[in-house]
């Protein structure tokens, strides 16, 4: 059975006749202590704070019967590991001229999952996101501060917190009228419209940390750590 925060994708599983449903990875809608296996990949790194990394591994410990298995892969910090570039900084496409022309202006949120934009960006720095997410409401203040880099994909990190850019392509007229577009300088305004640019949070790992999140667990034990194309990974037993 699998689960997803995209409805788009849960409903490709049910073309396929797959069993899935859309949840919050923070709650999931299974008994306690009902699987003998979770597999948790590309999820984890895109929670904003280490309590809520944390929670996320809390709540996958919590569906696993005693003696039951999680793999857990997340993005790893260091693309280039033991001397070896990672699969994500050999698959750079494009000639570096194009890439250069493709500068994103300031993201004005982090959307939802489309697909990765496989020109590169360069990076950048946001400024107004803060608007978007504090409640005026409570008389919620500015943080002068607050400013997340842009990464330039295909690149290596030089941040743990950052915005990935997304490019959306082949934008059908239906998608377009729902989605904000990020002024790309010197392009038309025709192409930002077909193909809109959406910045996605990450938090990347660094060695270790992944592991050390999961021990402070005292309801799992790591079998085993590992480093794999780009991510860091580990393999819990609930106890």
């Amino acid at each position: 059975v699998g689960c997803d925060r995209s409805k788009n994708l849960v409903d490709i599983c049910g073309e396929k006749h797959f069993q899935a449903f859309v949840c919050d990875a923070l709650s999931v809608p299974i008994r306690s202590g009902s699987c003998d296996a979770c597999i948790s990949i590309a999820v984890i790194h895109h929670f904003s704070t280490a309590e809520r990394r944390l929670a996320t591994i809390r709540e996958l410990a919590r569906l696993l019967r005693p003696g039951g298995t999680a793999l857990i892969y997340v993005w790893a910090m260091e693309q280039e590991y033991k001397n070896q570039k990672s699969k994500y900084l050999k698959e750079k496409n494009g000639s570096k001229n194009k890439e250069k022309e493709m500068n994103t202006g300031t993201a004005q949120r982090p959307l939802n999952d489309q697909g990765p934009d496989n020109s590169s960006q360069d990076s950048t720095w946001s400024n107004q996101l803060l608007n978007d997410f504090k409640d005026e409401s409570c008389g919620a203040k500015p943080v002068a501060d607050f400013r997340l880099p842009v990464h330039t994909n295909r690149t290596s990190f030089h941040s743990q917190d950052l915005l990935v850019p997304w490019h959306l392509k082949g934008c059908t007229k239906k998608k377009k009228e729902s989605v904000d577009t990020v002024v790309v300088p010197g392009g038309s305004k025709e192409l930002q419209e077909l193909n809109p640019v959406f910045h996605r949070y990450y938090h990347v790992f660094s060695e270790g940390e992944l592991e050390a999140v999961c021990r402070s667990l005292d309801c799992v034990r790591v079998q085993k750590s590992y480093y794999d194309q780009g991510n860091w990974c580990v393999i819990l037993e609930k106890l």
